[in-house]
C-alpha cells in the first residue's frame, strides 16, 4: 500500500498533518477563487488579492517543500518541482518565474 504513503514521505508529513495543511491550502484557494470572480466583475475590488494569494501558496508549497530536503542533505538537489500546470505562462521577473 505504498500508494498511500509515498507522497506522505515524499512531503515528511503525517496523514493528519498533511490533511490539515491540504484543508488549508484548499480553503486558501476557494478565497482567492471567490476574489477573483468578484474582481471580474468589479475590476476596482480584490486588484492584487488573486496573485498575492497564488504568491504566498505557491511559497508555502513548492519553496518551503523544499526547505527540509536541502537541509538534512547536501549531496545535491532538492526533489523536483511541479511544473507549471499546462497554459500557464509566467512573465519574465515575476514570482511565479522567479528561481532562487
Amino acid at each position: 500500500m505504498s500508494f498511500l504513503t509515498d507522497h506522505l514521505d515524499e512531503v515528511g508529513e503525517s496523514y493528519w498533518e498533511h490533511m490539515l495543511k491540504a484543508t488549508g491550502f484548499a480553503l486558501a484557494m476557494l478565497v482567492g477563487g471567490v476574489a477573483c470572480l468578484v474582481h471580474a466583475l468589479l475590476p476596482f475590488l480584490f486588484v492584487r488579492t488573486g496573485s498575492a494569494r497564488v504568491r504566498h501558496l505557491h511559497e508555502a508549497m513548492v519553496e518551503n517543500r523544499l526547505a527540509p530536503t536541502q537541509q538534512s542533505s547536501d549531496n545535491g538537489p532538492g526533489p523536483a518541482v511541479d511544473e507549471d500546470p499546462p497554459g500557464v505562462v509566467a512573465r519574465p521577473g515575476s514570482a511565479v518565474n522567479r528561481t532562487a
